[in-house]
């Protein structure tokens, strides 16, 4: 069973609940999405094969309990959700970020899905596989990306809307380097909704161009 991977590597984690704690990252390679914004161009097609064993082991030897499967979109290669079972096995806690566009029911339930909803400036809005909101957890997280208002008001119904139906924790970032950070911020404030507002601090550690990290 090989899996296709862009790199792997142990860092801080940038975004989502788990924010600042140690991580291990598996990131995938391939994307079905050409976002505009898009941060990790080089995992479109770059990457090795390796077994996934290979994968486990490489991943294990940072003996970090807590690993993040990311691409690109991790879960268009079939043995991702193996990957994914066989880490939970071992006792991690696994986070597995995806665009939302490919069905979710896949995953080992175990598994903490993060969906990363696209926004319209994305140019990729339209492609989201709204079912998935039907498979979300309390302990899953819905992500967007916002580049500007319409952004906002975009991100802001889909969390009135689905949270109705089905909890789950709503993470809002200002897309890096496009919208001032207090912007967003003050949007979130003035409207008291019910998300959390997050930076990349990943890209304000190490800047926004470095890999493996």
């Amino acid at each position: 069973m090989m899996l296709r991977v862009s790199e792997i590597f142990a860092s801080i984690q940038g975004e989502t609940s788990y924010v600042g704690l140690p991580f291990a990252f598996v990131r995938l390679t391939g994307c079905n999405l050409r976002c505009r914004y898009c941060d990790t161009t080089y995992a479109y097609d770059d990457g090795e094969e390796f077994p996934l064993g290979e994968v486990v082991s490489r991943v294990t030897f940072f003996g970090i309990p807590r690993v993040t499967v990311t691409g690109g979109e991790p879960l268009l290669q079939e043995e991702a959700p193996a990957l994914v079972a066989a880490l939970l096995d071992l006792g991690h806690t696994v986070l597995v970020e995806t665009n939302g566009t490919v069905p979710l029911s896949r995953l080992d339930p175990r598994a903490v899905k993060i969906m990363d909803v696209k926004c319209p400036a994305s140019g990729e809005a339209e492609k989201t596989d709204w079912g998935n909101f039907a498979l979300l957890t309390p302990r899953d997280e819905v992500k967007f990306v916002v580049s500007s208002e319409e952004d906002y008001r975009f991100a802001r119904e889909v969390i009135r809307k689905y949270g109705k139906e089905r909890p789950f924790t709503a993470l809002l970032s200002p897309a890096f380097g496009l919208l001032p950070p207090e912007k967003l911020a003050g949007w979130m404030i003035g409207d008291a909704l019910d998300a959390r507002f997050q930076l990349q601090i990943h890209k304000l550690v190490w800047g926004p161009d470095r890999r493996g990290v």
